[in-house]
């Protein structure tokens, strides 16, 4: 029953996602109203892609519910994971932007649901909100020191030094825009995100629960040092 009401604490509508959405708020009422007109709802089951390699994109997405990994996969099947998206997160803009064929897969790590603002709503806004262009600006410059810090993560961080960095990654502001420290993960989903076995993501988290730098509660874990983890995950 607790893991319930705390899964549900993670969903929203598309309004509420709008609403706590700082492009949204600097909006004038006029874009406002065209996005709320435009915006659509889409679900995505556990394992299913939301988006893949080599396809065109259409719309922007923002986490209504669950999770969404950003992974690449080589053609002898090894896969590398990105990071991650949870609820309140918006993304997808750099693909958009370039007018290009996505190059990564975007796949659900549980039953999810996303918001979709087209593609010329998207570009309406960057035409005709300065504010919104901001915005993109600050995400677009997070997400390539992010996406940076992952090459140098596998090929130089420990499998501590890779889950610390998942972690992280849940609880910075381009996945976790409002900040919370309970994150609705299990380690199988940590795993994944980490890019290494459940097995030896289980070993680090105990190795983190001892070091006082995370709690695991029913239906989640609790950053309780996240200068500690960001420590291991340089």
């Amino acid at each position: 029953m607790t893991r319930q009401k705390r899964m549900a604490a993670m969903s929203l509508t598309v309004d509420e996602l709008l609403a706590q959405s700082p492009w949204f708020v600097r909006l004038d009422e006029p874009a406002k109203s065209r996005v709320r007109s435009d915006a659509s709802e889409r679900a995505v089951a556990a394992g299913q892609a939301l988006g893949h390699h080599g396809e065109r994109q259409h719309v922007w997405f923002g986490m209504l519910e669950g999770l969404i990994k950003w992974s690449i996969t080589a053609r002898d099947g090894q896969t590398v994971t990105l990071g991650g998206q949870s609820v309140g997160s918006w993304f997808g803009e750099g693909t958009l932007i370039r007018n290009a064929p996505r190059e990564s897969d975007l796949i659900a790590l549980r039953n999810s649901r996303v918001a979709q603002v087209p593609r010329a709503t998207f570009n309406w806004l960057r035409d005709q909100q300065p504010s919104f262009n901001e915005f993109l600006l600050l995400q677009v410059n997070e997400r390539l020191h992010w996406f940076m810090g992952a090459v140098a993560a596998h090929g130089l961080l420990d499998t501590d030094g890779l889950v610390a960095r998942a972690l992280v990654g849940m609880v910075q502001p381009l996945s976790n825009p409002s900040g919370v420290a309970h994150l609705p993960l299990s380690q199988e989903e940590l795993a994944n995100l980490a890019a290494v076995s459940r097995q030896t993501c289980n070993k680090a988290m105990t190795r983190f629960k001892n070091s006082g730098l995370v709690r695991t509660e029913y239906g989640g874990i609790v950053v309780l040092d996240l200068p500690g983890l960001h420590a291991l995950a340089r």
